[in-house]
This record gives structure tokens, C-alpha cells and sequence, in this order.
């Protein structure tokens, strides 16, 4: 296994969404050892802390229906600048924090794909496409619209501007299960590569992503991995505000981790949702770093059983 760079960046943010707790996520990955971990794994890793963002204006008068907007622009801000510089000499781990963090991790790495001249992919794990437009959301919730936002839909003029927007074609959606009427319209209108729990449980999960990786390996492309809690079960992880039943299990999480492992082609990282409010002893925050591990190259006979106990 070849030793890698990862910089851990933690982002406690809360805005994306009502439900409070994802704030503490960053601490509570590092509480579960994901130092450790990596370090364990041969790789050199260097945590930088939890970054905030810049000064913002609360008031939202002119959009009362989106939720802490302002807030969120200014998270985005921070957080695509960071991503722009970490990448140029890491891995970065983005420890959310809540999914409204991915507009800014992508359109970040994005950037840097661009400026390399390599194509910019994502593999987004969640039960949700996250696919709405501020005029789509009834929720206003924006941890539901980072990839419209990442892939240069209409309607986020207030919203930073994009230096490289994802075509929707290098985006692959796994485990969805929870999709609105107005994503669901969008997905087909963009021909999104969305695969839902109904494909996965008569075909598995292998064959999609060992496509979607082959070919981002011939046109040498950049793969951004983004992890939300709620692609997993909430039997096994009920760290998250967002649960849905019927989720992936352990095993197909980490067949996904370790054939992303085994492409050698990740460069950024999102891991988002965690609450660890709504946790149960820290049960859903050691099972991401666990399946984190196999994507960083832990292999099964690498953890003894009496570990899991």
C-alpha cells in the first residue's frame, strides 16, 4: 500500500438543516480516532482543526423561506477555498458538519480539477440526491441543493460563482431511497447515473461502481467521494437526523470503500451528517471511520475480530 497524504479539515456546520448536532461531528470522529487510524494505515496525516467562516449578515429578509442562507454562502466561501488549497498537496477529509458542506468541497476540488485540466468526478452516497434548486425546496433546507448548485443549475445567483461546474454525466448517485418529486424530474432531464436501493438489492452494488470507476480511470479523471451517514442503514447508523430505512448494509459500504481503495483513484473526501447527539455511544461515528479505513487500504484480515466487540 502506497503512503498518502490526508489533511483533516473539520467543519462544524449546522445550517444546512433544522435538526441541530451535526456541529459536533469533527470532534467526535477525532474522538473515535481517525488520527489514529490513518496514522496506523502507513499514511501521514495532518488534522488542521475545525475552520469557521468569514463574517456574515443573518438577517434573510429577502429569501425568508431558505434556511440561515446567508449563513450557508459564507460556509461555502471558506470552505472552496480551502479545498483549493489543501488539494494542491493532499487528500482532504472534510469532517462535517452537514451535507450543505459538499457545495463548497466540490466546487473546491473542482476548481483545482480545472485548473489541472483533468475531468472532475463524483460518487455521492446518500439516500437523498440532494438535487433541488432554491426555487425547488419546500423545506428550504440546504443541505439539500449542494449538487444542483455544484453542477451549475439555474437559480443560485447569490451563491458564489462557479469556476467549474461538475457535468451531471460524471456524477454516480448509490443507495438512494428518499427522492423528491422535483429531483426526481431533474434526474431524468440531466441523466444522472442514480441508482436506488430497489437496483441494488436485486443486482448489487459492485457493477455500477466498477463502471463508473473504469472510466473515470481511462480519461484520468479526479474522484471526489462524498459519504453522507444516511446512505447506510440506520439500524447500523443512527447517528443522523435524516434516517431512512432500508439503507446499505455494513458490508455493501465497504465493498464500495475497499473497491475505491483498489482504484487508487480518490482525492477528496466528504464525510457528512453525523449528530452525534443522536448517536448511540458512538456507534455510527466508529463505523464511518471503519469504512473510511478500507477506502484508505485496511483490509478485512487487518482487524482482529475481538476489535469489533
Amino acid at each position: 500500500m502506497d503512503n498518502k497524504k490526508y489533511t483533516l479539515i473539520g467543519i462544524p456546520l449546522d445550517c444546512g438543516k433544522t435538526t441541530k448536532g451535526c456541529l459536533m461531528g469533527p470532534d467526535a470522529y477525532r474522538t473515535a480516532g481517525i488520527v489514529e487510524m490513518i496514522s496506523d494505515l502507513g499514511h501521514y496525516v495532518d488534522d488542521i482543526g475545525n475552520i469557521f467562516p468569514d463574517k456574515f449578515e443573518e438577517n434573510n429578509d429577502k429569501h425568508p423561506n431558505l434556511y440561515k442562507l446567508n449563513e450557508n454562502i459564507a460556509w461555502i466561501k471558506k470552505i472552496s477555498q480551502i479545498a483549493k488549497d489543501v488539494i494542491k498537496s493532499s487528500i482532504p477529509v472534510f469532517m462535517g458538519g452537514d451535507h450543505a458542506l459538499s457545495a463548497g468541497s466540490v466546487s473546491g476540488v473542482s476548481a483545482f480539477a480545472k485548473k489541472v485540466k483533468k475531468p472532475q468526478f463524483v460518487l455521492w452516497l446518500d439516500a437523498h440526491p440532494d438535487f433541488h434548486t432554491l426555487q425547488s425546496s419546500t423545506s428550504g433546507n440546504l443541505h439539500g441543493t449542494p449538487v444542483a448548485y455544484f453542477t451549475g443549475q439555474k437559480g443560485f445567483k447569490t451563491f458564489p460563482n462557479l469556476e467549474a461546474p461538475v457535468p451531471t454525466k460524471n456524477i454516480l448517485m448509490l443507495g438512494l431511497r428518499s427522492v423528491d418529486d422535483a429531483e426526481k424530474n431533474a434526474l431524468q432531464e440531466f441523466s444522472m447515473s442514480a441508482i436506488d436501493m430497489r437496483y441494488i438489492d436485486e443486482f448489487g452494488i459492485k457493477k455500477p461502481l466498477e463502471k463508473f470507476l473504469n472510466h473515470i480511470e481511462d480519461v484520468n479523471g479526479m474522484l471526489h467521494l462524498s459519504l453522507d451517514v444516511d446512505f447506510l442503514d440506520p439500524i447500523s447508523a443512527p447517528g443522523v437526523g435524516t434516517t431512512v430505512p432500508g439503507g446499505a448494509t455494513i458490508r455493501e459500504a465497504h465493498l464500495v470503500m475497499e473497491m475505491l481503495h483498489d482504484s487508487d483513484l480518490l482525492c477528496s473526501i466528504d464525510l457528512v451528517e453525523l449528530n452525534p447527539f443522536l448517536d448511540k455511544k458512538g456507534q455510527t461515528a466508529h463505523l464511518m471511520i471503519d469504512l473510511l479505513a478500507s477506502a484508505l487500504g485496511r483490509k478485512i484480515f487487518d482487524k482482529s475480530t475481538s476489535s469489533y466487540v
